[in-house]
């Protein structure tokens, strides 16, 4: 808003007029504006004078302390202006813009996986009933049947799946945002035992809860929103070691790093 001002006539037979002076700013939070008191300095000439007739934005700072403006007239000014209130940002706006992941220390979070026993009809185990009391190695790959899981990540748990239980792991389990007919294909194609049990998290329940959803929508044979790669020990529920990749790499998460983790 432009300040409002009234402009008076110099004295011509004065030797001196009036100063402004910012150092004299007298504030009223209440009613939202500055009053200007005046003192006096020596005259400006004409031409600046005439600078200061003009229309005056100024912008008071409390902090300002010996600042002196000098004019051939004398202007009480009255200062106007807007507050604008800061809203911060709540504390739910906060938890959603930051995404949790699980990590070292932290509880298994809740949730139903699905698998085929050897011998039997589709089953459930909640991750409570899987880990409880338990050494349970749980890694994850972004899907069934795709090159990299299917070629090193999985056959590789299979393989050191007897060292592995040699170092106190009593559950080696595979997890996979696919549905439990999918995987126990994808255990019959790869051909192996019952080294290691393959679960299925059909609607990504266990892996939205980790907060480790890997967002293929956009891959070009539509994976949609699929796990991250990631290995972990969990000692009685509690997670003991974690090896999460980013994205779907495959650096960190296999079973030689888990066994040297051990």
């Amino acid at each position: 808003m432009t300040p409002s001002h009234t402009l008076a006539t110099p004295n011509p037979n004065s030797s001196k007029t009036p100063l402004i002076s910012f150092s004299s700013l007298q504030p009223n939070w209440n009613h939202h504006h500055f009053t200007m008191a005046t003192t006096t300095a020596p005259k400006l000439t004409s031409s600046l004078s005439s600078i200061y007739t003009s229309r005056l934005r100024q912008t008071p700072t409390p902090r300002t302390s010996s600042l002196a403006l000098a004019s051939s007239f004398s202007t009480p000014l009255c200062v106007n202006y807007h507050r604008t209130t800061l809203k911060p940002r709540s504390s739910s706006s906060l938890s959603l813009s930051i995404s949790a992941k699980i990590s070292v220390g932290d509880k298994l979070p809740e949730a139903t996986l699905s698998y085929f026993p050897p011998e039997g009809d589709l089953t459930t185990v909640t991750v409570s009933e899987l880990t409880k009391g338990k050494k349970a190695v749980l890694f994850a790959v972004p899907g069934a049947f795709t090159p990299t899981c299917s070629q090193k990540h999985l056959p590789g748990f299979v393989e050191k799946a007897g060292e592995l239980h040699a170092k106190g792991v009593d559950t080696i389990a595979c997890v996979s945002v696919n549905d439990a007919f999918v995987m126990k294909a994808w255990k019959e194609k790869l051909g192996f035992g019952d080294e290691v049990l393959l679960l299925s998290d059909g609607n990504g329940e266990f892996t939205k809860a980790l907060g480790v959803e890997l967002d293929l929508r956009d891959n070009p044979v539509g994976l949609g929103v699929r796990s991250r790669r990631y290995a972990l020990l969990a000692d009685d529920g509690v997670v003991k070691v974690l090896n999460l990749e980013e994205g779907g790499a495959f650096t960190t998460s296999s079973a030689e790093d888990m066994l040297k983790a051990l």
